[in-house]
């Protein structure tokens, strides 16, 4: 499905503001985020239901207008498509098939990078080629075509064109493999085959194609040669080409699932089923090929074509069940047991092994037994791939080791030799034990491997893409040791799930090595910090109690396959013992993240969650509720507070405080404030929350310092001061609470005021009035009149008299009051005669210099951002309909959005693009080919950031004679100052005139 990005991907608030009543696309009603203005699930869920239709139909018509050989078209409503669903594979492979379509190299080449660079794909490597050839770059589509050819099944689009550069480049011809055992290619006389791997060997066959050699299904690569030299493609990566993914889950009746090999995408794969005793199989075997295509797959690649089996329960043999790929690589989810199968059928508890009867989460089936534990540690590092991680996590964990430590490590049957050599080494010196595996059996299994053997000592179970401080097992065995029922501790860590900081909530990035052991100094000084009670541990780093460990058992290696959620389940069958499980802030693991899981982490993670509410049925609900009262969320904030004070340094802190609806105040600060840092300020930003603000810096991310208002004013008034603030910069208040107008008050600093619209003393913040148009700026009375009639935007109960009060107490207050242009200053001065104001423009117009495109009939007229009604949304309505109804023309690009795209598009004289980033405006007006742009704001503006983008771009504008767009034109004379009160004919008149 085409989907935008989530609506808190969203900050855009302020842009839409007023949303036209008209037409079935139009957005539901604008929501503003602020102090106790609580965006519900309800308002969410209409923002992505009008998202997902407008981005659909987007695609929708994009793919029609490409299926009917309209490939400029194609490209328009594609691309559209693309900036609504920013970075879907399926979006991007279409749009890169239409600029294909179009000949568009350049762009072909762009959009299928940025394919390749998150979803390495035969049909992006083959875009990539066919771009670069047409353009003359024979090393970019040599360097594409061997990739593709080395690691994917070519299809035969792709022959003619390794053919081809082959020869361009002299090579002798070209090669490449599919999993039906075909040696594809081409050569002009004899190849010779080296198989690499256990079973290796030289073989030479006559002419291309030909079978692969035998013994290819467990090679790890062919080389392919003709008269000692390689082909293109050579050496073939066989083990990339055979690679599966796929999952199998339980469900009511049977088992589901599907399968895959990604770079052999039309290759039906071949599932394999058989009997399972331990690690040998037992038993008949059976193969079953697979040919429809599953949906719903966690699998975002583009042309993923994963096919769906279901294995009903009563046709499977009795006993663990394997099931394989053809290459005998087991699913996630096998082997498949049988009671597990019941469970999900509905059987009754008391019908069902001990083992798989549902325990509901909060359910005491016994206590703690606390008894002696053995002394010393066992640290289990299970490992299967990526050497790179796995040398440092064993160099810290090694350096670091005391008297009485044992570091037993499990290599689940690595497919990196030299892994298992590094190990080897390592167990000769005496450095680890080692425990091998002779066949891969998941995590779980390689925990246990090493857990059997604890012996009543505590544990730390480590993953091996982790990276542990100095005095790392002194400060967890001091938390395990702080209550006697403490079973398990986990430490704070960049991805540990509830565990994760900074942000417990998103992504972090793996800090490097100075930014982590900077965190875990500040970690170990939260000794002092009261016990967090967890729902669960994180098996990243779980230090385990040897009394709980001897009382629990182990991991469930039957019912999580290779892996994801055996620690939670193990906390669970703890926590009904009574033994508790709690954090361990003293201490932060670097930790790298999923390298073991690789791209099948998704289906691993919903099949094993199902199982685990299945066991544990109120597991979910126990996890929102921690999540909701996020009792670390207070160890967090101390974290981000230290953390900023020490990157401040010495530096003096100016706190500027905007609104969160992003747009141009949001610009201002972050150029404001990049200024400022270059002076030598530390600069934090203040937005509003639901429940207060939130304190932030640019220079790094601090996303814990939410500050609840009024309860913890003082708190926040205290940490501003304790890290050095001197001024405070006032640019929006909107959302706020009230608190925040006195903050500089409570500090003892002063205030400086810049003024970005006229809520200082027009509730509709934009002097709009009947339908959006400018007010004319009335008298009070006026005002008065407007705000009964129409609303305020203020976000608060004010009256028009108290908020002219209000606004001159608080500019004769303040140290400086600023505004961008002459225009905003006068109209401020007309309401407050004795304030005085500096204009500080926000770009340097002299520096700009515009174009005119020679003149031909028609006009194709830019226009440039978020189009509100304020921002002149009827306005460009109506132009459109005038055009098309007497057929003249004209036509509007509108490089942005608006509340209701579908409405101007429907009169064929508009084109929106859809969002765009900052970083794109000036590639999207110049490729727009305009004659001028339009700026139709209907309210004075106090500066106007798009018409500074279409200068820069060297387009010329039309304005409006209102506000700072009228006086910065007549400044520059770059373009041409119009009445606003044109009807829309002799408007579209005048535009065809220019």
């Amino acid at each position: 499905m085409v989907r935008p990005a989530p609506w808190s991907e969203v900050r855009d608030g302020m842009a839409r503001r007023g949303v036209p009543d008209e037409g079935e696309g139009a957005s539901p009603a604008p929501i503003f985020s602020g102090y106790r203005h609580r965006v519900t699930e309800a308002d969410r869920a209409a923002w992505q239901a009008w998202a997902d239709g407008r981005a659909q139909e987007a695609f929708r018509r994009g793919d029609e207008a490409s299926r009917a050989g309209r490939f400029d078209e194609a490209v328009r409503w594609l691309d559209r498509a693309a900036r609504m669903a920013r970075d879907n594979p399926h979006v991007l492979l279409a749009l890169a098939l239409a600029q294909l379509g179009a000949g568009h190299w350049e762009d072909v080449l762009d959009t299928a990078r940025r394919i390749s660079r998150r979803w390495p794909s035969r049909e992006a490597l083959g875009l990539q080629a066919l771009a670069c050839s047409r353009m003359g770059d024979l090393d970019g589509a040599l360097r594409a075509v061997a990739l593709l050819l080395a690691r994917f099944a070519p299809s035969a689009e792709m022959f003619p064109l390794a053919g081809d550069l082959a020869e361009a480049a002299g090579f002798p011809g070209w090669c490449g493999a599919n999993n039906r055992g075909e040696l594809l290619g081409a050569a002009p006389g004899p190849v010779r085959l080296r198989l690499s791997g256990p079973r290796g060997g030289v073989r030479e066959v006559e002419t291309l194609p030909a079978a692969l050699p035998d013994g290819w299904q467990v090679a790890r690569a062919l080389d392919v040669t003709c008269a000692g030299r390689p082909l293109l493609g050579s050496p073939l990566d066989l083990a990339a080409l055979r690679r599966s993914e796929g999952c199998v889950t339980p469900v009511a009746g049977g088992w589901e699932g599907w399968l895959w090999h990604p770079a052999d995408p039309d290759f039906t794969p071949l599932l394999r089923i058989g009997g399972q005793s331990g690690e040998e199989q037992s038993g008949e075997e059976r193969e079953i090929a697979l040919s429809e295509l599953a949906a719903g797959t966690p699998v975002d690649a583009p042309l993923a074509r994963p096919r769906r089996f279901f294995l009903p329960s009563d046709a499977l043999p009795p006993g663990p069940v394997s099931v394989t790929d053809i290459y005998s690589a087991p699913l996630p989810g096998s082997p498949l047991i049988p009671a597990l199968g019941r469970l999900f059928d509905g059987a009754r508890s008391r019908g069902l092994p001990p083992g798989f009867r549902p325990v509901r989460v909060g359910t005491r089936l016994g206590t703690p037994e606390i008894g002696d534990r053995a002394t010393g540690w066992l640290v289990v590092i299970p490992a299967y791939r990526d050497l790179a991680s796995l040398k440092p996590c064993l160099k810290r964990v090694l350096a670091d080791r005391r008297d009485g430590v044992e570091v037993l490590v499990v290599d689940d049957a690595t497919p990196e030799p030299a892994l298992a050599r590094f190990l080897d080494g390592l167990a000769a010196q005496g450095a680890i034990t080692l425990v091998r595996h002779a066949t891969n059996r998941g995590f779980p299994a390689a925990a246990n491997a090493g857990l059997r053997r604890a012996a009543g000592r505590d544990v730390v179970l480590l993953n091996s893409d982790t990276l542990v401080p100095p005095g790392w097992l002194e400060r967890l065995g001091a938390v395990l040791d702080r209550a006697p029922e403490i079973g398990t501790a986990t430490p704070f860590s960049n991805d540990a799930s509830i565990l994760s900081y900074p942000s417990a909530t998103s992504v972090n990035p793996v800090p490097d090595t100075l930014t982590a052991r900077e965190t875990d100094r500040l970690c170990a000084a939260l000794a002092d910090a009261a016990l967090v009670d967890l729902p669960t541990a994180n098996g990243f780093c779980m230090a385990i109690r040897g009394d709980c460990l001897a009382q629990t058992g182990l991991l469930r290696e039957d019912l999580f396959g290779r892996g994801y959620g055996e620690e939670n389940e193990f906390c669970l069958r703890a926590a009904a013992l009574g033994w508790r499980h709690v954090a361990a802030p003293t201490l932060f693991v670097t930790h790298r993240g999923s390298a073991s899981f690789g791209d099948q982490r998704k289906a691993l993670m919903q099949r094993n969650m199902g199982v685990l509410n299945a066991l544990h049925p109120g597991y979910d609900g126990l996890i929102r509720r921690f999540h909701r009262r996020d009792p670390l969320a207070g160890l967090r904030r101390r974290l981000d507070m230290a953390r900023m004070k020490l990157r401040r340094g010495r530096r003096p802190v100016l706190a500027m405080i905007l609104h969160d609806g992003g747009g141009g105040v949001a610009r201002v600060v972050r150029e404001r404030g990049a200024a400022f840092a270059r002076q030598g300020w530390f600069v934090v930003t203040i937005r509003p929350d639901v429940d207060g603000c939130r304190v932030a810096a640019a220079e790094e991310d601090f996303p814990n310092l939410l500050f609840r208002l009024p309860t913890e004013r003082d708190d926040l008034v205290a940490f501003l001061a304790g890290i050095g603030t001197r001024a405070v910069e006032w640019h929006h208040l909107v959302g706020h609470a009230p608190e925040i107008r006195r903050l500089h008050e409570w500090l003892g600093v002063p205030c400086d005021i810049f003024v970005h619209d006229y809520a200082a003393f027009c509730q509709r913040i934009a002097l709009s009035g009947a339908e959006g148009r400018f007010c004319g700026e009335p008298d009070v009375a006026g005002c008065i009149a407007c705000v009964r009639e129409r609303g305020s935007y203020l976000g608060e109960t004010i009256g028009v008299k108290a908020l002219l009060r209000r606004s001159a107490r608080e500019f004769a207050a303040a140290r400086r009051v600023m505004a961008p242009s002459g225009d905003a200053v006068r109209r401020l001065q007309r309401h407050f005669p004795a304030l005085s104001v500096e204009t500080v423009p926000l770009e340097d117009d002299a520096a700009r210099r515009v174009t005119r495109r020679a003149a031909g009939p028609g006009r194709r007229i830019g226009i440039v951002g978020g189009i509100g009604v304020e921002k002149g949304f009827d306005v460009v309505l109506e132009l459109a309909r005038d055009a098309r109804v007497r057929d003249l023309p004209v036509e509007f690009v509108l490089i942005g959005h608006t509340p209701d795209d579908e409405a101007l598009m429907a009169t064929g004289r508009v084109w929106v693009t859809g969002e765009y980033r900052g970083d794109e405006i000036g590639r999207l007006i110049g490729g727009a080919e305009l004659d001028f742009g339009l700026i139709p704001s209907i309210c004075p503006e106090t500066w106007c950031f798009a018409l500074g983008d279409l200068w820069r771009a060297g387009v010329p504008a039309v304005v409006f004679d209102l506000g700072a767009q009228a006086e910065r034109v007549r400044r520059t004379g770059l373009g041409w100052v119009v009445p606003p009160s044109l009807p829309a004919a002799m408007f579209n008149n005048l535009l065809l005139s220019l």
